[in-house]
């Protein structure tokens, strides 16, 4: 999986996964001030899902992807329970996890670009991967933040800086039931967590939409 270099040629590890290390933190704090109120049952935008259930299908991702990183066997389907009597923690591991699996096997841009990843839809290229890894993490933490007003959290450079990646690729494939839904039109003034939730598809409270 890793590609050769010239002698004295300097590594640099993938903008997206640097990306992904300040998503799962950022991520990670929401978590915990979810759990620090037991804000597990409160409605996210999600349609039909709670905190719990949005945090339960953000760590068997998470899980997933590292197993596909790694060669390993993810131990469970996507919406098993993984969270157990302890959310937080079982995020914490899960993301510890994720990193280290990111840096070897995506340390260099020469890496990502010859990696491919199976995911539920298929098998993709690494950086397409990264991205929707990066999607998932980012997204679902907006998702846990607005579930429980603690959008004060939420990192708005991070989320204008995914919009502008996910307006390149375009989601117009992903577009159905099960994934996003059409975007939502809200006002460029709009924050950025506001913007990005809608491009996916989200329902967003207290703003024109349609």
């Amino acid at each position: 999986m890793t590609a050769q270099r010239p002698a004295g040629a300097v590594a640099r590890r993938p903008v997206v996964v640097g990306r992904i290390d300040r998503a799962l933190a950022v991520t990670g704090t929401v978590v915990e001030a979810v759990g620090a109120g037991d804000g597990w049952s409160a409605p996210t935008p999600c349609a039909g899902w709670d905190a719990r259930t949005t945090l339960n299908h953000l760590v068997g991702g998470i899980r997933i992807y590292t197993a596909e990183l790694t060669g390993t066997d993810a131990g469970g389907e996507h919406h098993d329970d993984w969270l157990g009597a302890d959310p937080v923690g079982a995020f914490r591991a899960a993301a510890e996890a994720d990193r280290p699996a990111w840096h070897r096997a995506a340390a260099t841009d020469a890496d990502l670009a010859q990696m491919t990843v199976r995911l539920g839809f298929g098998t993709v290229p690494g950086p397409l991967a990264a991205l929707i890894h990066l999607m998932e993490v980012l997204a679902h933490g907006v998702d846990l933040a607005v579930a429980v007003g603690r959008t004060d959290l939420v990192d708005q450079w991070q989320c204008a800086d995914l919009l502008a990646r996910l307006r390149r690729v375009g989601l117009d494939d992903f577009r159905r039931p099960g994934l996003f839904g059409p975007e939502l039109r809200v006002p460029e003034s709009a924050a950025a967590h506001v913007r990005l939730s809608a491009f996916l598809g989200r329902t967003v409270q207290g703003l024109p939409a349609g």
